[in-house]
């Protein structure tokens, strides 16, 4: 018996406790990956069909995240129907994969309180109202910039976002994602401290596009 307790525990640690009710978190974060850092970090490795260059991926939607002003929501009780694979298929041309997309749903979507569908739409929404710099696309070798660069040429290609309201992420001393705070309405506002600890080295790399 002591021993059926033990494995209990053992599992029950492991498996997510979906305890956090949809709907109940303040703003959002939209993630956006630079697809060639997570194809030489991770990607290549899986033979992710996104690394191919034939593509053309530049910053694809890691995620929309929903946030609380101390902490966020994950792996929600599931309220309505999941997605199907044509479904989360659909949203590959913005996310990369619908494996990556059904994944987003699961730990991240349900929380929104959304159907899938609405959460869906309004992730490609959120990822649309954010140009993204062309001329990071031009890169043709790879650099080591300071991560201040790609957060100035995100705000010089969008008036209405301000230095409090986006950070930088470095990982195995890539450049890898920006991440931006949004309203619930999907207008940009200051991020929380936690969101806002961007890459604290002088210099990280940038690598160019597949």
């Amino acid at each position: 018996m002591r021993a059926f307790g033990v494995l209990f525990a053992i599992l029950f640690a492991a498996s997510p406790a979906l305890t956090d009710e949809p709907g109940d978190f303040s703003h959002y974060v939209l993630a956006l990956s630079w697809n060639a850092a997570w194809c030489d970090a991770e990607g290549d490795d899986r033979g992710a069909g996104q690394c191919d260059a034939v593509h053309d991926h530049g910053w694809l939607m890691h995620g929309l995240w929903p946030q609380r002003e101390n902490g966020w929501p994950e792996y929600c009780r599931k309220t309505g129907r999941d997605p199907s694979r044509t479904e989360t298929g659909a949203m590959a041309d913005v996310m990369g994969s619908g494996g990556l997309a059904w994944h987003q749903w699961k730990k991240h979507g349900r929380c929104s309180g959304l159907s899938y569908q609405q959460y869906f739409d309004l992730s490609r929404a959120a990822y649309e109202s954010v140009q993204r710099p062309e001329i990071l696309r031009r890169v043709t070798e790879p650099l080591a910039i300071a991560p201040k660069v790609i957060e100035e040429a995100f705000l010089q290609v969008n008036p209405g976002l301000a230095a409090d309201q986006l950070a930088v992420k470095c990982r195995g001393g890539l450049i890898r994602e920006v991440r931006i705070c949004l309203t619930k309405d999907l207008v940009p506002r200051a991020c929380t401290p936690a969101v806002a600890r961007e890459c604290k080295r002088s210099s990280a790399t940038f690598v160019p596009m597949r």
